[in-house]
C-alpha cells in the first residue's frame, strides 16, 4: 500500500511539475488557431533554425495568423501582407511596445542598456525615439550626404584598386560593411574609422555587432523561452564575453567625443549636439542607448541589402538589369553628372524600383524584432489581450502571392508603376507601424546613392570560378540561419570600370569635396 501511495505521489508530482513548467506567459487565445507543441518545448523543436520558413509553411495549413507556444512564451505570428498590415499598421497605437528577452535584455544589455529599437515602450523610449527621428528625418538626411559621398567614394576606389580594374574577383562584403558603419559612426560621433577594410577596430565592431545581433534573434536563444535552461553552466558565458568586448569600444567612442568637446575639436554630430545642448532632456543612459542604436543599426540592414543587391547584379539576370539601369541613368544624366547629382536628388525611377525590389526580395530581417501589445487588439473573431507578444514574419509577407505577383521572381517592374507598392507600404524590410525603423530615410538614400555610383562606375561581372557564385535565395544566402539579420555567405564578383578616366575624375572630385568631412 505504501509503495502504491508513493508511486501515486511521484506521478502527481511529475504531473504538476510538467504542468507548471508548461505554462505560458499569456493564456491560450480563443478563435486564433494554435500550432500543436510538445510539453516544455512547445514548437521550438519544429521551428528549429528557420522560424520564417517554418512559420510560412504552417500558415498555409493554419491560416495567416496563428498562435504558438515557444517554451513558456505564447506568440502570435502574422505571415501575410494583409495580416501584418492590419496588426502592425491599423493597430499601431496598440502594438507599440517590445517584450524583454533574457539573453539580450538581462545579460548583453546589463552594462550599456537597450537600443531604442529593443526598448519596451515608456516615456524614456518615447524621448529617445523622438530624438533619433528628428536626427534622421528627410531634411536632416539631406545634410548628411557629404558623409555618404565620402564613404561610397572610398569603397568604390578600393574596389577598383583591389580588383585590379576587374582582373581579380573580390568579395565585396567588408567594403560595404565599412561603408554603412562609418556612415553611422560619423553621424553619431563626428568621427569615422580612417583605415582599410582590415582595420582592427573596424573588424572588432563588425564581429561583435554581428554576434550581439544574433542574441536579439527570435530563434537563436532557447534560454529566452525555457527558463530552466538559464541554470545550465555557461548558458550566458558567450553573451557576457561579447558584452564586455562591446563595452570597450562603446566607452572608447563616447569618451573620445567628450574629450573632443572639452578641447573644442569636435565635429557636428548627433550625440555631440545632445551633450552640448543645455536643454537636452536625455540622461547619460539614454545617450548611451542612442549611441548603441546608431552603431548596431549601421550594420543591420544597409550592408546586407547592398551586398545582396551586388550579388544579384553579378548574376545572369543581373547583367540585363545593369544594362537597363545604366541606360536609364544616362537618359536622366546625359552629361555624365549622375555621380554628383545623386547626392542631391533621386530622379532615376528604375534605380529606385531596383532598391525597393532588393529590400523586398532579400528581406534581411526575416522575423522582425517582436512587439508587445499595450491594448487589446481585435482580429477577425478574436480579441487578442494586451501584453501579448507578436512576431512579424516579414519574409513570408514580402513573398505573399496574394499581394505580390510571382513573388519568387526578382522583378523591378513590380515597383516601376507602383502597382504593388500602393498605400505607402511597398514591403516590410523596415518593419511597419509605430516602431518601424527610424532610419529608413537614411538607409534608402545610402542604397540609392551607392547603387547609382556603382552602376555608373562598373560593369559587375560574374565570378570566374563557379564556386565563388553567390547564393540568391533570400534565406539560403544567410550564413547564420538563426541570426536576426542576414549575414551574406561569402562570394566574389568582378568590378570592371566602364570608363576608367571618367571614374578617376569623379573620385578625385569627391575627394576634394569631402576633404575635412
Amino acid at each position: 500500500m505504501s509503495f502504491t501511495t508513493s508511486g501515486i505521489a511521484v506521478i502527481a508530482l511529475i504531473y504538476f511539475l510538467i504542468k507548471y513548467l508548461n505554462r505560458t506567459d499569456t493564456p491560450k487565445i480563443k478563435n486564433i488557431p494554435e500550432i500543436p507543441g510538445w510539453p516544455l518545448f512547445g514548437s521550438l523543436l519544429e521551428f528549429g533554425a528557420s522560424h520564417a520558413k517554418v512559420a510560412g509553411r504552417l500558415a498555409e495549413k493554419y491560416g495567416p495568423v496563428f498562435q504558438v507556444r515557444l517554451g513558456n512564451r505564447r506568440i502570435i505570428f502574422a505571415n501575410t501582407f494583409d495580416s501584418v498590415r492590419h496588426l502592425w499598421i491599423t493597430n499601431q497605437s496598440a502594438l507599440i511596445s517590445r517584450p524583454t528577452l533574457h539573453t539580450f535584455h538581462t545579460v548583453v544589455s546589463s552594462s550599456q542598456g537597450f537600443t531604442i529599437g529593443t526598448s519596451p515602450w515608456d516615456e524614456s523610449c518615447k524621448q529617445r525615439r523622438k530624438a533619433a527621428a528628428t536626427a534622421l528625418n528627410r531634411p536632416a538626411v539631406q545634410t548628411y550626404m557629404p558623409i555618404i559621398d565620402l564613404e561610397s567614394n572610398v569603397s568604390i576606389k578600393e574596389l577598383l584598386e583591389d580588383s585590379g580594374n576587374g582582373k581579380k574577383d573580390i568579395d565585396p562584403i567588408a567594403y560595404f560593411q565599412r561603408f554603412a558603419l562609418n556612415t553611422s559612426l560619423t553621424l553619431n560621433y563626428g568621427h569615422r574609422i580612417d583605415g582599410r577594410i582590415d582595420d582592427e577596430l573596424l573588424t572588432e565592431i563588425c564581429d561583435v555587432e554581428r554576434a550581439i545581433s544574433n542574441f536579439r534573434s527570435t530563434s537563436n536563444n532557447w534560454q529566452d523561452y525555457i527558463p530552466l535552461m538559464r541554470l545550465l553552466p555557461k548558458s550566458s558565458d558567450d553573451a557576457v564575453e561579447w558584452r564586455e568586448r562591446r563595452d570597450k569600444y562603446m566607452t572608447f567612442l563616447l569618451n573620445r567625443l567628450k574629450k573632443q568637446i572639452e578641447e573644442g575639436s569636435d565635429k557636428p554630430c548627433i550625440t555631440g549636439n545632445i551633450l552640448k545642448d543645455p536643454e537636452a532632456k536625455l540622461n547619460e543612459n539614454e545617450i548611451k542607448s542612442i549611441c548603441l542604436t546608431m552603431v548596431s543599426a549601421g550594420l543591420d540592414t544597409v550592408p546586407g541589402n547592398l551586398i545582396m543587391g551586388l550579388a544579384y547584379l553579378s548574376s545572369e539576370h543581373g547583367q540585363e538589369i545593369q544594362a537597363r539601369a545604366y541606360e536609364e541613368i544616362m537618359k536622366v544624366y546625359p552629361n555624365g553628372d549622375a555621380w554628383e547629382r545623386c547626392l542631391v536628388e533621386e530622379k532615376v525611377p528604375y534605380v529606385t524600383a531596383f532598391v525597393r525590389e532588393v529590400l523586398r526580395f532579400f528581406t534581411v530581417i526575416p522575423i522582425c524584432l517582436p512587439r508587445t501589445s499595450i491594448k487589446d487588439i481585435k482580429y477577425e473573431e478574436a480579441v487578442i489581450p494586451a501584453g501579448t507578444t507578436f512576431y512579424m514574419n516579414a519574409w513570408a509577407a514580402d513573398f505573399d502571392p496574394t499581394h505580390f505577383k510571382d513573388p519568387q521572381t526578382f522583378s523591378i517592374d513590380r515597383y516601376l508603376d507602383n502597382l504593388e507598392g500602393t498605400g505607402g507600404t511597398p514591403h516590410f524590410a523596415y518593419g511597419a507601424g509605430s516602431r518601424m525603423c527610424a532610419g529608413s530615410h537614411l538607409a534608402n538614400r545610402e542604397l540609392y546613392t551607392a547603387f547609382i555610383r556603382i552602376i555608373t562606375a562598373f560593369h559587375i561581372d560574374p565570378p570566374r570560378e563557379k564556386r565563388d557564385r553567390p547564393i540568391l535565395d533570400a534565406l539560403e544566402c544567410n550564413e547564420i540561419p538563426t541570426s536576426l539579420t542576414t549575414a551574406p555567405r561569402p562570394f566574389k564578383c568582378g568590378f570592371r570600370a566602364r570608363d576608367l578616366g571618367k571614374l578617376e575624375g569623379w573620385m578625385a572630385e569627391s575627394e576634394e569635396r569631402t576633404r575635412g568631412v
